[in-house]
């Protein structure tokens, strides 16, 4: 009995060890596929017009080329398959023809046998011959499509790359496409016209925002002198006039710091500088902050410097304002008794500043949004006290005049990250370079 139960016992682990081998055996030969497929995967190449127009040209070659062969090969089949006509004292003859009965060749014969097997074999030699050759002949006109395909799209390369490098700062520029009065040509005179509209129109636009800043700033002058004759006057003035005034001061206080940005904005945007100096990004920092000091001690902000070697070619009083901006927006927006930290560097190609405030967490997809005019992230960034909303969108435009670009970043830990990449000086001074 004992024995019995040790055999079914030995029998089921041998069944279990079994099954988990073939189990084992499967997952391997799956993870092996998955392997191989994974390796060796073909990638196709990118279907591009030229890989298009090259398997074009090559498929109407080799429509064209075997149309030619088979058309030659029935020609010449039906030229050397014809009748066969042996020569009378090369056929046996027989022994008593009769008078004026012609000499056939029969088919039987050995003459005429081996006639057709020479034509048949001529025939194959000539099929895979003109195979050959037509193989040979197609990949030739494969590569001499490739060839011919990326001349003619060449134009099209160029007028590509030159559109992409031209953005809002630079609609001054145009494709200038040259050549004969083409398909292409017209392409690129119509993208350059495209351009002068949208060169007109952005000037325009710029033209109307710094008049209208000038032209508010006369009303705006007249109201902060008409309420402080009002106020100013020897008669007692009412608790509720005063308390009128001040509000009404504290909305003229911000109209004119609108109109500031207005003008800021439209400066920067305009892409021309012509006060060009060789700024130091880390004395800015430093004397905003010394200027800032008051503000930020009654915050309580630890502030974290950082300073490296930056210097960059450009407007020191655009530059100077975009570090303001910068500081002002990180204390603003900053947690109390936070940090702020500042930190600049270069390389020899590109100078670097970065501001970081302390706050809540913030949606990266949102914040890549505060580049634009009067975007502002939650209900804390819409008080009258927060700014315009025009802070970092001035800080982009600055940026964006001097060949550099404005990044943004919500901090893992909360609050924000601004990253400024200007060209560093030594770059701007080399022989060929942004001056």
């Amino acid at each position: 009995m004992k024995l019995k139960n040790s055999t079914q016992q030995l029998d089921a682990r041998s069944r279990t060890a079994w099954h988990l081998w073939k189990t084992d055996l499967k997952m391997s030969r799956r993870g092996l596929i998955r392997l191989w497929r994974g390796r060796f995967k073909l990638s196709l190449p990118r279907r591009t017009v030229r890989l298009r127009l090259t398997l074009l040209y090559s498929s109407l070659f080799l429509a064209l080329g075997a149309g030619l062969l088979a058309m030659t090969y029935v020609l010449v089949a039906q030229q050397i398959t014809g009748p066969v006509s042996v020569p009378t004292g090369l056929l046996p003859q027989p022994p008593s023809p009769r008078l004026g009965t012609p000499s056939r060749a029969s088919s039987t014969d050995p003459i005429v046998q081996l006639l057709r097997a020479q034509t048949a074999a001529d025939l194959h030699q000539f099929l895979v011959q003109s195979g050959i050759a037509l193989s040979i002949t197609v990949v030739v006109a494969i590569v001499l499509g490739w060839v011919v395909a990326g001349h003619v799209l060449r134009p099209l390369q160029t007028m590509t790359a030159s559109t992409r490098q031209i953005s809002e700062e630079n609609l001054h520029e145009r494709l200038a496409l040259p050549g004969p009065p083409d398909e292409l040509k017209d392409l690129g005179d119509t993208i350059d016209g495209l351009l002068a509209r949208l060169e007109v129109t952005f000037d325009a636009q710029r033209r109307f925002v710094a008049n209208a800043a000038h032209e508010l700033r006369t009303p705006l002058t007249m109201m902060r002198t008409s309420i402080d004759v009002a106020v100013g006057k020897p008669v007692p003035v009412p608790p509720e006039v005063n308390i009128l005034a001040g509000k009404l001061r504290e909305g003229l206080d911000q109209a004119d710091r609108l109109v500031e940005s207005f003008l800021a904005l439209a400066r920067a945007q305009q892409g021309t500088l012509t006060d060009l100096a060789s700024v130091s990004l880390p004395q800015l920092v430093s004397a905003t902050l010394a200027t800032r000091h008051d503000a930020i001690a009654a915050r309580g902000f630890q502030v974290r410097q950082t300073m490296g070697d930056a210097d960059v070619i450009g407007s020191e009083t655009l530059l100077a304002r975009l570090v303001e901006n910068l500081i002002d927006n990180a204390i603003c927006y900053s947690v109390p008794g936070g940090f702020i930290g500042v930190a600049t560097a270069g390389d020899g190609a590109t100078a670097r500043l970065v501001v970081m405030s302390d706050g809540p967490l913030l949606d990266e997809r949102k914040v890549q949004e505060l580049g634009q005019p009067f975007q502002r992230l939650g209900a804390d960034r819409t008080a009258s006290d927060r700014g315009v909303g025009l802070g970092l969108s001035i800080v982009a435009a600055i940026a964006a005049a001097h060949g550099g670009s404005l990044g943004l970043h919500a901090r893992p830990e909360g609050g924000l990250q601004v990253v400024i990449t200007l060209p560093h000086a030594k770059r701007r001074r080399e022989p060929g370079g942004l001056t």
